[in-house]
């Protein structure tokens, strides 16, 4: 079906119903007049509809008159008449079959109406307030588990303004700086008051532009709110600030304004209420607060789970491993929330080394474990990292909660094992043969073998990751001498396999401590994963 054969039939469907194409919006839509009737009711109220003529997007459904029995703020519906009737990401549109799907959103808009007229709300449209409330953006950066003291940081770029709110301005300046943004003024006073009310547009006089109106507007949610707005805008002009930021943390969603105070100029003073208090004129600026902090960025992909946030890890071996697998470790919150981060590796970036590694050209013959700490602080300015350009047999680690081995030498794992026995719990990562397979062992108690039982094991053919012999290539020429070649991917494997592990382990997951994944098809799993205990010819776990 074409386009044009489509909007015909749509607009035909429509017309059955009551709808008559009345022309085109500026931006190409079709618009239809009608009326939108909720479920048993006996009438309609007049209302616009408009059609994407591509039909990728969802109609946007307004009502032409709002109904004078509701109360000045209702949910789902806005100043304009406009009607919230689906929140976005909730459905997936047809496009081939635009009369059915256009005409359910028609449904669905006067589902949501009736329940307007009767004072209800659609709970999956709960967060729905942001979309009449276009406001600037403020970050938020409150690394602690508690409010405590905070500060407000206004910063622009190109001339815009944006707020930053935290309670460790060196952290968030550092963030800004990364950014490009230039710190403007610190003298914004920040205040938080908590309301039980969500909140809900004004049908009219929407939106706030004044003191006045958010007062007004407050009013008809809380008026406990609205008197505590009232006190802390009072507060700041009282302490000479430059302006006040009021963030109103309701149930399931903070929003807010900032207030600035503007000294050099008389405030028109119209009703009774503005000579006794001049703040009423001043202007509003309707913000939306986003938050920055390290721990939400980590935790708001695993919503029911711990992340990596203040634990003292060190990962030994930043190659093509470690590499992936430190990125990985910063964004499940390494580094954070009083954590720290260390990465060893004594070696530097080669060309050869570029194809598969997670830094690129700009450090080539850099250090590795410096490189990636410059890296992953650009990536998240706020974590804390620590750099080791030696070999970890002359480092000095300090107090670690885990240590993770992703240099994939084998003697090496055993100088590991040796030199930090549990209950030092262990990760190791490596890749086996041409990028056959990728492996992690946790050694999390001493009831669990180590890196040295699983070589013993190996050795008596048990506990293989294939039940073929892994194949042997070499590749190289000229002076770079021989190495394994397998892709950059095998790489992100194998630094997913461990990055998984490490989550599992700070959630007290120990099991499986044996993790295989075969990635080169060909070749038969051999050992499923599992828990290996410590291997009886282990020097390490029976001395």
């Amino acid at each position: 079906m074409n386009s044009a054969t489509a909007t015909a039939d749509v607009i035909e469907a429509f017309k059955q119903r009551g709808f008559d194409f009345v022309g085109k919006t500026d931006d190409g839509w079709f618009r239809l007049h009608g009326r939108l009737v909720p479920p048993h009711a006996d009438k309609g109220w007049p209302c616009e509809v408009h059609l994407d003529p591509t039909f990728f997007d969802l109609p946007r459904i307004r009502l032409l008159e709002i109904p004078p029995e509701l109360p000045a703020a209702v949910p789902h519906l806005g100043a304009d008449g406009g009607l919230c009737y689906l929140a976005k990401g909730t459905v997936v549109l047809d496009i081939y079959d635009p009369v059915g799907q256009s005409l359910a959103c028609l449904q669905r808009a006067a589902a949501v109406f009736g329940q307007i007229l009767k004072g209800e709300m659609i709970e999956d449209l709960a967060e729905e307030f942001f979309a009449y409330w276009h406001g600037l953006l403020c970050f938020v950066d409150m690394q602690g588990e508690n409010l405590g003291r905070q500060n407000c940081i206004v910063a622009q770029i190109n001339g815009n303004p944006l707020w930053f709110i935290t309670d460790n301005e060196d952290r968030t300046t550092n963030k800004l700086k990364s950014l490009g943004y230039q710190v403007t003024d610190r003298t914004v006073l920040t205040y938080r008051v908590k309301t039980g009310a969500q909140p809900r547009p004004l049908t009219s006089h929407w939106p706030p532009k004044t003191v006045r109106d958010i007062l007004a507007w407050q009013s008809t949610l809380d008026p406990r709110c609205r008197r505590k707005i009232h006190e802390r805008i009072q507060e700041g002009e009282r302490k000479k600030a430059n302006g006040v930021l009021i963030v109103i943390e309701s149930p399931l969603m903070t929003y807010g304004f900032v207030v600035l105070y503007d000294r050099q100029r008389q405030v028109r003073k119209n009703k009774l209420a503005d000579r006794r208090d001049s703040s009423y004129g001043l202007k509003v600026i309707p913000i939306s607060v986003v938050r920055i902090d390290d721990r939400y960025l980590a935790q708001r992909n695993i919503p029911k789970s711990k992340t990596l946030a203040g634990k003292n890890l060190a990962v030994v071996g930043c190659g093509t491993i470690g590499g992936y697998l430190s990125d990985m470790l910063v964004k499940a919150g390494a580094g954070t929330c009083g954590g720290r981060l260390t990465l060893v590796d004594f070696d530097c970036l080669l060309p050869q080394n570029i194809g598969r590694h997670r830094l690129g050209f700009p450090d080539l013959l850099s250090n590795k474990a410096e490189a990636m700490a410059k890296e992953l602080k650009r990536l998240a300015p706020g974590v804390e990292i620590r750099a080791l350009p030696v070999d970890v047999r002359q480092a000095q680690l300090g107090p670690l909660d885990l240590l993770i081995d992703a240099t994939g030498e084998e003697s090496l794992g055993h100088w590991l094992c040796d030199h930090y026995p549990s209950p030092m719990p262990m990760l190791s990562v490596w890749i086996e043969g041409p990028g056959t397979a990728v492996r992690a062992l946790l050694r999390a108690n001493t009831s669990g073998a180590c890196y040295r039982c699983l070589w013993h094991s190996n050795r008596r053919g048990e506990l293989r990751s294939t039940l073929d012999p892994l194949p042997v290539i070499l590749a190289g020429h000229g002076c770079e001498g021989l190495y394994v070649p397998f892709p950059a991917s095998v790489s992100v494997h194998a630094a997913s396999l461990g990055a998984e592990t490490a989550l599992d382990w700070v959630n007290g997951v120990y099991s499986p401590a044996l993790r295989t994944k075969l990635i080169d098809r060909s070749h038969q799993l051999a050992t499923p994963d599992c828990d290996p205990i410590p291997d009886w010819e282990c020097p390490l776990c029976n001395s």
